[in-house]
């Protein structure tokens, strides 16, 4: 059946050349294709996300963070900024009620909690954490670098993912104060860096992607007696057996349907799709494939899970793909468009009724 929504895609970049640091898209669902529509000024979006209610949209910024107000035709509409009070962060997300919105800082190994306003307005902050400890090798990457910080889909637990350190720290929220107070700790393979998490849509598992042994590890998910339990039950490796040399797990997506988990992998360049057994949680990968890009930082499923498309940093393009699911193909879709090193992709309905997970 025809999909007559209309959709938004929203770009975020470095700003090396311009200050235009977020770029807004038609998105053609049929064609899998998106066409520039306006360009946003903003320094140095490193990540954006969208609140869960599809309102609001939320990006990295040299200052800080800033919000935005997503208007009915997908175009944004600043709200206001804040201090993080210490250096730019690298990823953020809201809880699941949009009352609080999280920043992991890369640079200086800190997590800030930002209270929201009913407006989706930025508030202030609530909390702040400057991760300690040392990874297996006293080098600048095996020290304190937190790479995301994502809520347990309860909304009970913030997960933060300590790349440096090989740690995902899990962390009750107060859901009154906005504190952080440490739960647990995964302990991850050393000099594996976790870099991102995400939970099935039904919460039960969670998948870590480790960027330095490029793997994905899937962990069974529940709550004991009032204690995060992660019990861990599968590896296995974003790449093929004969992948290039020098790669990194990068980027990590649920299709929409959440049947399907995408990584992305630099230095290889490619992107992988793994089948997720819908009892058990467990992954098979169906296939690893070139995206004809530099450094995929970012990859987007489109809403019809037949299409999609690569945020290539390195390259300084977006390349497209007919998705084939039940062939595991991609085929080149079309030409590339440029974006300058690009970071993150975000695609959603207009109708406001659904954000990215």
């Amino acid at each position: 059946m025809a999909d007559n929504n209309k959709y938004v895609a929203y770009i975020s970049s470095y700003t090396r050349q311009n200050d235009k640091g977020i770029r807004i898209f038609d998105v053609d669902i049929k064609k899998g294709r998106i066409k520039e529509r306006e360009e946003i000024s903003i320094t140095n979006s490193s990540y954006m996300t969208i609140s869960h209610n599809g309102k609001h949209l939320y990006s990295i910024t040299d200052t800080g963070v800033q919000a935005f107000e997503i208007l009915e035709n997908g175009d944004l509409k600043p709200i206001n900024k804040i201090s993080i009070n210490g250096m730019r962060g690298c990823y953020l997300s809201p809880d699941y009620t949009d009352k609080f919105l999280f920043v992991a800082g890369y640079h200086d190994g800190k997590i800030t909690v930002l209270k929201l306003n009913s407006k989706g307005g930025l508030s202030e902050i609530t909390d702040e954490i400057y991760l300690k400890g040392m990874g297996s090798i006293a080098e600048r990457n095996f020290r304190p670098h937190v790479s995301c910080v994502k809520m347990t889909r309860d909304n009970k637990y913030l997960c933060a993912c300590a790349i440096g350190i090989d740690h995902v720290n899990i962390y009750e929220l107060d859901h009154k104060k906005g504190t952080l107070k440490l739960a647990d700790i995964v302990r991850c393979e050393q000099e594996s860096g976790p870099k991102y998490i995400k939970f099935r849509k039904d919460g039960k598992f969670a998948y870590i992607v480790h960027e330095l042994n490029n793997s994905i590890v899937v962990y069974e998910y529940s709550e004991v007696n009032g204690q995060p339990m992660f019990n861990k039950i599968q590896k296995i490796s974003t790449l093929n057996d004969y992948h290039a040399g020098g790669s990194a797990a990068c980027a990590v997506e649920f299709s929409p349907d959440h049947k399907y988990l995408f990584t992305s992998n630099a230095g290889d360049n490619s992107v992988g799709a793994f089948l997720i057994d819908q009892k058990t949680g467990m992954l098979s990968k169906r296939f690893v494939l070139p995206i004809s890009g530099e450094y995929p930082k970012d990859i987007a499923c489109f809403p019809d899970c037949k299409h999609l498309m690569s945020i290539n940093h390195e390259s300084d393009t977006v390349t497209f793909f007919n998705l084939n699911l039940k062939d595991n193909t991609i085929v080149m879709n079309g030409p590339e468009i440029k974006v300058p090193k690009g970071n993150c992709a975000v695609i959603m309905k207009l109708s406001g009724e659904e954000a990215k997970a």
